[in-house]
């Protein structure tokens, strides 16, 4: 790239080290994103220079950077070091306008919610209960109450006995921003909640409404909720996350792949976005995959 030696990358570096007083990784970073929009600029036309840079060679580059496997990050911080670039030859007077402004980079692609294995979830909840303490007790109802309503955490810890109907297998919990909602479950769950109940009456001093208690009889917090599940979910995943969150993910994928429809789940879970429950159909999309790779023919590595 020639011409315009006023403005140039060098003369911007040293502005970054010594009037920003940025860290030298930081210039150097700068100036290698720099030297690789240039070099680019060249490979395409010798002819081009700062001044003619315009907003579709940027995205030209991007595109280019794309086709090379570039991850999002990776385009979107060096994008970053050419709107800098191009804001301080504004603020220096060397260009009438930034060819970076309102060109947008590549959107990050969301993670797909981790979720359990079906199998590993029912055989924590199907095993034989090697104690019958209130602690235990407890610990397993929670599990299960996640596992099988999809509910948030902040609606497990607020629920109150009045909001559990196990005669008509229902339970109402208050979601985001006091939105209410019925939740329906099964027999399973009805004869662990009551079983639950049973003990916890016996066993604890209720000082409160809550559904779900401590010893001392106070509403169970997050954090010993939190540390509950963890503790159970140890025993049968290795996943880095073992959260109530993962459940809630478990349990949108369980009753997808078992036939229900997107709709419902969404009110089950009680999003207010279809967009947001649709996540999980991608989730069982990329179960479907991984069924398909293993086991179809053509695609079964050879023995």
């Amino acid at each position: 790239m020639r011409g315009n030696e006023t403005l140039d990358i060098a003369r911007f570096l040293e502005y970054l080290q010594h009037e920003r007083r940025c860290s030298r990784r930081t210039v150097e970073s700068y100036g290698d994103d720099l030297r690789a929009f240039q070099a680019f600029c060249k490979e395409k036309d010798e002819s081009i220079v700062w001044a003619n840079v315009d907003a579709d060679l940027i995205r030209d580059w991007m595109e280019s950077m794309m086709d090379k496997g570039n991850n999002a990050t990776s385009i979107n911080r060096r994008l970053s070091a050419l709107r800098s670039f191009f804001r301080f030859a504004l603020k220096k007077k060397l260009v009438g306008k930034s060819p970076a402004h309102g060109v947008q980079g590549p959107k990050k692609q969301k993670p797909l919610p981790q979720f359990l294995k079906e199998k590993d979830v029912e055989s924590l909840l199907d095993a034989k209960v090697s104690s019958t303490s209130y602690k235990d007790v407890r610990a397993k109802t929670v599990l299960a109450l996640f596992y099988e309503t999809g509910m948030r955490l902040s609606e497990l810890t607020g629920l109150d006995d009045e909001a559990v109907d196990i005669k008509n297998r229902q339970l109402k919990v208050t979601g985001k921003r006091n939105k209410q909602r019925i939740i329906p479950f099964g027999d399973k769950l009805a004869e662990m909640l009551g079983a639950y109940i049973k003990v916890r009456d016996e066993e604890v001093v209720r000082r409160t409404a809550g559904l779900f208690l401590t010893e001392k009889g106070c509403r169970m917090n997050p954090g010993q909720v939190r540390y509950e599940v963890r503790n159970l979910l140890s025993r049968v995943s290795t996943l880095k996350k073992k959260s109530p969150h993962v459940l809630r993910h478990t349990f949108a994928t369980v009753v997808l792949n078992h036939g229900a429809g997107i709709e419902s789940v969404q009110k089950l879970l009680g999003h207010e976005s279809l967009a947001t429950t649709e996540i999980y159909t991608h989730t069982t999309f990329e179960q479907l995959r991984s069924v398909y790779k293993h086991t179809h023919p053509r695609n079964k590595k050879k023995q």
